[in-house]
C-alpha cells in the first residue's frame, strides 16, 4: 500500500473524529476506524521475532496491537509496529493516527 500525503490522512482523521470532544474521544475514535477496517490476523517482525497481530485495543493512554508467538501475547503500541510489506488492508487508518499522534 502506498503511504498516504498529509492531506488524505486529515481527512481521515476527520472523518473519525468529527463528532468527537477532545483528545481521549479523538484517539477513541480512530480506533474504532482501525478496528472496523484493518484487516487481522497480519504477520510483522517485531524486535527480530515474527509474531501475528491478532486485534486492535484502546488502552488507557494508546491504541496497540495485539501479537502473538505461540502462547505468548504482547501488546505493541500501534506508534511503535512495524508495518510488513505489503501492509495489511485498512493499514492506512494507522497511518492517520500516526499523523494525528505527531500534531
Amino acid at each position: 500500500m502506498a503511504s498516504k500525503g498529509a492531506a488524505a490522512l486529515e481527512a481521515m482523521i476527520e472523518e473519525a473524529t468529527a463528532d468527537t470532544d477532545g483528545h481521549e474521544d479523538e484517539r477513541a475514535g480512530l480506533s474504532a476506524m482501525i478496528e472496523e477496517h484493518l484487516a487481522v490476523p497480519f504477520t510483522t517482525t517485531v524486535l527480530c521475532v515474527e509474531v501475528t497481530v491478532r486485534q486492535v485495543e484502546l488502552t488507557a493512554d494508546s491504541i496497540a496491537a495485539v501479537c502473538a508467538r505461540g502462547r505468548h501475547r504482547q501488546r505493541v503500541g500501534l506508534l511503535d509496529l512495524p508495518l510488513p510489506t505489503p501492509a495489511p488492508d485498512g493499514a492506512g487508518w494507522i497511518d492517520a493516527y500516526r499523523h494525528w499522534a505527531g500534531r
